[in-house]
């Protein structure tokens, strides 16, 4: 192909439609078309990154392999596609408007006058065109401009790919409007007026959308779609509709179904074959209609806000597939653990998860739990912070370290047997600076970490500043604790696990941020099967207390 060509995917009415999931969807159809796709997600936020951002305003952050701190989004466009990502699939307002600023520091605009246009919006364009032209030249670049048509912030990129689009000429770029056709309850109908206002907003932007994707709870009727294509000179045949759906993988064929990615190609001159959805469907079907279900825990301090937690949501999804039973998930957060007993919440789960986070607040709640699931031999798995606190529990009530714990919570401690990395004692900037992004990882052959990989070297991304303390390594292994996961030059523990437990392991890095919907990641794969078993066959009261008469004597001979 002689250029790229260029899709941009714009939301109006609300925010939270779900533009990533549309802009992922789109790559899939595509994808599967046989053309070369990339995904873009332009954030209109000031912020250099999501890095510094509170999970409550900003959602998980996800990390990609070259340790770039990116919006979630783009860990639907792995997820969907099945591509790796870098930091320049994610462009942020701070990111560009810094970049500017520091060209005018040093000169290089010659004195003239540093504006919005043309110097924003050229360097907007630059990051889309450099992204086009990435490991040769694309088919299709979907870029995903983030914010809600009609909000200041994000004029400048919607300028910019106005601009694009005339540059490039008639048939190159597409635009793609997410938007929401409400149901008046007490009228009984839909109602337009929203998404008309939504186009009229882009219109005068100078924008003319070419395909209309509308959320709705109720299908949309033939002269809905009309009255839409009407008074927003868009054909009625490309007013997509988008009702909810029971899995986001069904979105995908949702639009297939109605034409969406014939269209696409079309209107963009591509020659690309149908695809073949048969395995997806597959997937989809999986998913739906599992043969059983598992219960997991999950433990966190941010558990009111599940887009904290999106990746491994996703994960569970993908592993449950594979092991063809839905997870059912049970939100616990552990400050209650804390105040009422991990029995209260933890008595009925197949599993526990204590997944990443940063800060004092509910550790002691993680703590209990896992002492918890460890005690009563159910499937555990814990997750940067989540492995952290499994070594405080082991240390505390298996090693007789009763006050260890981490350096990060308290600084005067007897045994912090977590502790700051070597390289971050001097660290004073809070943004990109923890240890982020793909590190290699040397696995035991006879640990449950390799059953579960089958290769010795791994690759997995971090993003982390505290580590297993390896002052304290005799002596907890000498416990029992077995560190199946070290760092190539064996300087870092990445895994650890109990040899003699179902199944017990915490990572020091983020494998759901590597899982994909063809490929769950195998840690949750196996965690999920392992959480079967154990619904299946639960330990027998004799071995919980052959278990803790283990402990005693340990602790009696330490």
């Amino acid at each position: 192909m002689d250029k790229a060509r260029y899709i941009f995917v714009t939301g109006g009415v609300v925010s939270s439609l779900g533009k990533g999931i549309a802009s992922s969807s789109i790559g899939v159809l595509l994808t599967k078309r046989g053309l070369r796709v990339n995904l873009q997600k332009m954030d209109p936020y000031i912020n250099v990154d999501p890095g510094t951002m509170n999970p409550f305003q900003h959602g998980e952050v996800f990390v990609l392999d070259d340790g770039a701190e990116t919006d979630l989004d783009l860990g639907h466009y792995e997820r969907f596609t099945d591509v790796t990502l870098t930091r320049d699939n994610n462009v942020t307002a701070g990111q560009v408007y810094l970049a500017v600023i520091n060209r005018e520091r040093r000169g290089d605009y010659l004195g003239a006058t540093v504006q919005v246009i043309p110097h924003i919006t050229n360097e907007i364009k630059a990051r889309i065109r450099k992204l086009a032209q990435k490991d040769g030249c694309y088919d299709v670049v979907i870029t995903e401009i983030g914010g809600t048509v009609g909000d200041i912030e994000s004029l400048p990129f919607l300028e910019a790919a106005r601009q694009i689009a005339l540059e490039e000429g008639p048939g190159s770029t597409l635009f793609i409007h997410l938007t929401l056709v409400p149901w008046v309850e007490t009228a009984g109908e839909l109602k337009t007026k929203p998404t008309q206002h939504s186009v009229r907003d882009l219109r005068e932007i100078g924008i003319q959308p070419q395909v209309l994707l509308c959320r709705s709870v109720k299908p949309l009727s033939e002269s809905i779609r009309e009255k839409i294509g009407l008074f927003c000179s868009i054909a009625p045949k490309h007013v997509i509709e988008t009702l909810d759906v029971e899995s986001i993988y069904e979105v995908p064929l949702v639009y297939h179904e109605q034409g969406l990615d014939d269209y696409i190609v079309e209107f963009l001159g591509l020659d690309a074959p149908q695809p073949d959805l048969s395995e997806w469907q597959s997937i989809v079907q999986r998913i739906k209609k599992p043969e059983k279900h598992v219960r997991i825990g999950i433990c966190g301090k941010y558990v009111n806000l599940k887009d904290a937690y999106k990746s491994i949501i996703e994960a569970f999804i993908h592993a449950g597939a594979e092991n063809n039973v839905k997870v059912d998930l049970v939100w616990v957060a552990s400050e209650d653990i804390k105040a009422n007993g991990a029995g209260a919440y933890l008595q009925n789960i197949d599993g526990l998860l204590i997944p990443g986070g940063f800060g004092e607040r509910g550790v002691e709640g993680k703590i209990e739990s896992i002492r918890y699931v460890r005690e009563r031999n159910i499937p555990f798995f814990g997750i940067c912070l989540g492995m952290q606190c499994a070594v405080i529990e082991y240390a505390r009530n298996i090693a007789g370290l009763a006050d260890a714990h981490s350096f990060e919570f308290y600084r005067d401690l007897k045994h912090p047997v977590i502790h700051l990395m070597a390289d971050q004692h001097e660290v004073t900037e809070m943004g990109g600076t923890m240890r982020l992004g793909a590190f290699p990882c040397v696995l035991d052959e006879n640990s449950k970490s390799f059953e579960a990989y089958g290769q010795r070297q791994i690759s997995e991304r971090h993003r982390h500043r505290y580590e297993f303390n390896n002052r304290y390594r005799d002596l907890l292994t000498g416990a029992g604790l077995k560190l199946s996961g070290m760092s190539p030059d064996g300087k870092l523990v990445e895994i650890v696990e109990i040899p003699n437990h179902r199944w017990f392991v915490g990572v020091q890095f983020h494998p759901e941020l590597k899982s994909r919907f063809h490929t769950a990641h195998p840690l949750f794969r196996e965690f999920v099967k392992a959480a079967a078993q154990y619904h299946d066959n639960p330990p027998q009261p004799e071995l919980e207390l052959e278990t803790e008469e283990a402990e005693t004597e340990f602790k009696t001979t330490l």
